[in-house]
Formats: structure tokens, sequence, C-alpha cells
């Protein structure tokens, strides 16, 4: 049978393109036609309402919309005649090219759909990274015993430990391969974050933590670089921008769960008093379960086939250390043959990282620090700032509520009834006792306590500052000694003092801590979609300039209102048009590296990110209940600095990835 398509002559140099199909009024110019049964042209579907595929090309045509092949023959004669009008051709850049046209080729179909959620669930175990630690930091802290300076420790771990990861993975994907290297960072995530759960004590739920972060860290540089190169250029900034729909969808997964899980201490069992799991070890557990899917997903994946072409055709002259691991496979232990080969990747890493400041692309890496690090110290700080100013309105708001008692005098009394914010000065109270209560935000100043019994108490955010306590018995409470500053104890006794921490029975998590995040993550969604939809026709750079100047113009309202439903409104407002900048830094960042480097720069970039965010977040916090105009200033300044260098960066929209 002859070939059904011989009469389409679009790939040839001359010639009109599908002439055949205007030649007369009928099918005459349907060569391959008349090899079918005359009776399967009647048995079109309903929805052509009786016009085969054909027909309907051909009207498409008549009517002057090119058609896709016709298009795709364009843009190729078009990159040829650049070509041919250039310097020579360069076997990498042949190699893009027919890369191109392959990925063209193909089209984009059910297998990309299925790396995207295969992908997508990967980058949602980072948002929920992200969340974890603040979501479970109102139970644990009573759980582990935490000080202040072990949470903010446990804070800047998160953070820490992913920039190691990006740096550290994002490098390896480069010289092992972006599946090989996802596969392992997500496992190192899974496995250190069930065991973080488990740990009881707080030297080893940090080091799980550690670890688990930086295998989730590792993630992210490698999900981008993978995606992007199964992807064909006029496609390559829109569905990478749908892809990081799936950060918002992990910052909504973790709200819900939390919400769901951590106020409910009954979830949780114990076995004597050295293992307890309580309810946001649960959560802990859930919050696992994107990883999970995603690295179960991850093994009926191929490797990246653009980097099987940069390891198989482009092979460089074999090095010394190339030969020095040969001969430790014939003449070495195991352990020296790993030693060995694990020395040379790390060298090649280190190597290709110092390639990024080359001649060619030392620009481009310096545009790019400049704006991932003043995006990310702005957006990572008021994320901080923002729920923290809340609280703080919070606190201020209930602190005014106090009842205040002045030199009251309470003789041979039984306080069998809670005390709750409340404060006393110069309070005398005589044989007064005070059983089986709690005392939260309670402050007692300049007070005298003669012959007193205190039994079976629980406390928070309760002192004593510069009283007198004088022949009084304190029995199995949780008043320890930095709760007494100041104070002049005389004859005072402490029988069977509460020791460790315990989860109180009531509900210790604020809703709104859970609100405020899934408002914020929600937020980001109509950024998603206004970048996706218009990535490929507005172009990165504008996207990425305008978005984060409009962000720095979002901060200046804070100083028009400054009320707690003001603060959550303008939190939505800048997580929505930062998403936006976030979408166009990444593309870009993935489309200006070729592919032996493309992996290891955004993981250097985003462990840049990293190290932003914990100077954002700690400078931002620093500043919360004293002042709100240097925060407002360094994110202006940051996001106008950010958004004016992101204005220079090359057009990257008909960039073949190297």
């Amino acid at each position: 049978m002859a070939d059904p398509y011989q009469n389409n002559v679009y790939h040839q140099g001359g010639g009109d393109r599908y002439g055949t199909y205007g030649e007369g009024g009928g099918h005459d110019g349907y060569g391959y036609q008349t090899d079918y049964p005359p009776q399967e042209e009647d048995a079109a579907s309903d929805v052509t309402e009786g016009h085969d595929e054909e027909d309907q090309m051909y009207e498409g045509e008549y009517q002057g919309i090119p058609h896709p092949d016709e298009v795709k023959a364009a843009q190729r004669a078009a990159r040829a005649k650049t070509r041919a009008a250039g310097s020579a051709v360069s076997e990498l850049e042949e190699l893009s090219e027919q890369y191109e046209d392959i990925m063209e080729d193909c089209g984009h179909g059910k297998f990309q759909w299925t790396l995207f959620i295969v992908l997508g669930l990967a980058l949602m175990a980072d948002g929920v990274e992200c969340f974890v630690v603040a979501f479970v930091l109102p139970s644990a802290e009573k759980d582990l015993c935490l000080s202040n300076a072990e949470k903010g420790m446990l804070g800047l771990t998160v953070f820490l430990s992913m920039m190691v990861g990006a740096f550290v993975l994002g490098g390896m994907a480069d010289k092992v391969g972006r599946r090989r290297c996802l596969i392992v960072a997500l496992a190192i995530n899974c496995i250190f974050a069930f065991l973080s759960s488990f740990a009881q004590g707080y030297g080893f739920f940090l080091f799980f933590r550690l670890l688990s972060g930086i295998g989730i860290g590792g993630t992210v540089p490698i999900v981008y670089a993978y995606f992007s190169e199964f992807l064909q250029m006029d496609k390559r900034g829109e569905h990478l921008s749908w892809l990081c729909m799936f950060w918002m969808i992990g910052g909504i997964y973790a709200s819900f769960t939390a919400w769901g899980i951590i106020p409910r201490y009954g979830w949780g069992f114990s076995m004597g008093t050295e293992f307890q799991f309580h309810s946001w070890r649960v959560f802990v557990l859930v919050a696992a379960l994107p990883a999970i899917a995603s690295l179960v997903g991850l093994t009926f994946m191929p490797e990246s086939p653009r980097f099987l072409l940069e390891v198989t055709h482009i092979k460089a002259p074999k090095t010394a250390e190339d030969e020095f691991i040969e001969i430790q496979s014939a003449t070495g232990t195991a352990v020296q043959r790993w030693a060995v080969r694990s020395l040379t990747l790390c060298k090649l890493v280190l190597k290709n990282v110092a390639s990024l400041l080359s001649r060619e692309l030392r620009f481009a890496t310096l545009f790019m620090a400049i704006i991932w690090f003043c995006m990310a110290f702005s957006y990572y700080g008021l994320s901080v700032w923002f729920p923290d100013m809340i609280k703080h309105l919070q606190y201020e708001e209930y602190q005014d509520k106090a009842k205040v008692f002045h030199r009251e005098r309470v003789e041979n009394f039984h306080f069998n009834f809670s005390l709750e914010n409340q404060i006393h000065k110069e309070g005398e109270y005589i044989n007064d006792k005070f059983i089986n209560i709690e005392m939260k935000s309670v402050k007692f100043e300049d007070s005298l306590f003669e012959d007193c019994h205190f039994k079976d108490i629980k406390s928070t955010n309760t002192v004593f500052e510069n009283c007198t306590i004088r022949s009084t018995v304190f029995y199995n409470t949780d008043l320890w000694e930095e709760k007494f500053i100041d104070c002049k104890m005389e004859n005072t006794t402490f029988e069977h003092n509460k020791q460790g921490c315990h989860l109180d029975t009531v509900e210790e998590n604020d809703v709104l801590i859970y609100l405020v995040s899934f408002l914020g993550s929600l937020a980001v969604l109509p950024g998603n979609i206004i970048s996706a939809l218009f990535m490929q026709k507005i172009g990165r750079v504008k996207i990425i300039g305008g978005s984060m100047l409009i962000s720095a113009g979002c901060t200046f309202f804070l100083f028009l209102s400054f009320s707690q439903s003001a603060i959550i409104a303008l939190q939505c407002l800048f997580c929505g048009v930062s998403a936006a900048a976030w979408n166009g830094i990444e593309v870009v960042t993935v489309e200006l590296y070729p592919a032996s480097k493309r992996a290891t720069a955004f993981g250097v970039l985003n462990a840049l990110c990293k190290l932003a965010a914990v100077l954002g977040s700690s400078i931002f916090a620093g500043f919360v209940g004293i002042t709100k105009v240097i925060p407002i200033l360094l994110s202006f300044v940051a996001l106008v600095c950010g958004g004016l260098v992101a204005l220079k960066l090359p057009d990257t929209r008909e960039k073949i990835l190297q």
C-alpha cells in the first residue's frame, strides 16, 4: 500500500506545503483516502458532525488557520536560518536543537501529565516541610521540654538543612542523574521524618529533622530540572508554572491536617513515662505522605533523556580521576573504591559549581543570585513577621483585658477555681490554700505569702516577682525556680515537684495559626494561575520584575492600617503577587543554564534562597513588638532591587534548552 502521507510535503525544502489539499473541490488531493473502504468515510463521530479529521484540517487551513505541523516546520526553518546566518554551530547546540525537534514531535501527552503529578507531589512535600515545625512547636515544646533557644534552633534547622540538601543533591543530579538523586532525596526525607515522629528527646528530634530537611531540600532543584527536560519550548513556561501550584497545595494540606490532628491530644498513646506519642507526632507522620507517594510514583518514571544524552553523546577526555577509579576497582577494597568514587564525585560537583562563574555564565549567575536572595529575604521574612505580629496584637489585646488587684489581703481562703489573666500587686495572702487549680497568665508582684499551701498546680505564663514567700509548702506543682524572680524564700518547702514537661488537656493551639497559614497558601492560587496563563505571552522577565515591584508596593499598605484583619488581608495580597514572581524566577533559572549545569545552578541558587530565608526570618522576628518601620523598609528595598535587576535578564521564551 502506498504511503498514506506521501503527499504531505511540509518536511521538504521546496514546494508548497499541503499543496495537494487545495486541488479541486473534492477529495482528489487525499490520495490516502482511496485506500480505505467507502463506508468508513461515513463512520464519523457525532462530535465531528459528519466531517472526518482531515476535512476539519483542510477547512481550518482554508480559513487561514496554520496547521500545527506547518507551524513546527516554520519554527524549525527559522531556527535553521538563524543558525546559517550565525557562526558555526557547536556539537552541543546541534544536539540541543535535535532534542527540541524530538520533543516537539512527541508533543505533550499522558506521560507528561503523569510525570507532572509525580513531581508535583515531591514539590508538595517541600511545601509541607516548611510548615511542619511551626505547627508542632506549640505542642512539642512541652512534650520535649524545649527552651526558647531550643525552639529557635529547631526552626532555623529546617532552612539550614534544606540549604545543604539543595546544594549537595542539586549538584549531584548533574553528575549521577535526576531520577536517581530525586529518589535518594525523597527516601532520606521519608525515613528520617518517620524516625523524628518517635524521637523522645530534643537532641534526637533535632538530628532527625536535620536529615529530613536535607532530603527534602534536594528535591526542588531536581524537580524543575527533571520536568523541564520533558517539555517542548512553547509549553515549558506554562507547565512549569502549573507545577509550582503543588507548593501551594502542600501548604493547604499541612494547614488542614495540622488543624484536624494536633489539637486532638487523645489521639496519642503512652508507654509509661519514658515513651509518649501525642497527636503532634501523628501529624509529622501524615506530613510525610506526599513524599512517600512521589517516591513510589518515581520508581515507574524513566531518567531524563536530556541527561542521558549529556553523559553518553558528549564524552570528555579521560581524566586522572577516572583512571584512578579504574585502578581502585581492580585492586582496592570496597571501602577504598567507595571513598575514591565519592571523592571524585565531590570534586566534579565542586568543579561544576565553580563553572557557574565562567565568562559565559557569570552575569546570569550574579543577576539570578541577587534576584533569588532579595525575593527570599522579603518573602520568608514577612511570612514569619505576619503571624508573629498577629500573635503580638492578640497578646496586647489579651493583656489589656487583664484584671488588676492592688493591695488585697486574703486570709484563710481556699482557692479552688482557676486564675487567668490577672495581675496582683502588693497583696498579702495569709494561711491560704491553692488546691488543684490552673494559673494562666498570672503575675504576683511585691506580694507576701505566709503559711500558704500550693498543691496540684498547673501553670502557664505565671510568675512571682519580688515576692516574700514564708513558711509555705509547694506540693506536686510545676512552679519552677525560674518562675520566682527576685523572690525572698523563708522556710519554704518544695515537695514532689512535677518533673519533665506535660501537655495540657485543654487546646493550646490557637486555630488562628492554622487559618493564617491556610489563607496565605490559598492566596497563592491567583498568582499561580495568572503566571501560568501569561508566562509565554508576557514573558518571564516582565512577570518577575513587575511582580516584585508590585509586591514592594504592597508592603507600604502596612503603614495605613495595623489591625489583625488588615495584616491577614495584606499577607494574602503579598503572597498572591509574590507567587507570580517565584514562578518566573524558577522558570528562568531552568532556561538560563545548560543541561550539564542546570540542577547544580538551581541547587546553588536555592541554597542561597534558604540562607536569605534564615536571615530574613531572624531579622524580621526581632522587631516584632518594637517597630514595624524597619521590616517594611527592608522588604521594600529588597523587592525593588530584585525587581530592577530582573528587568535586565534576557528573554528566554524562545530559548532552546542547552
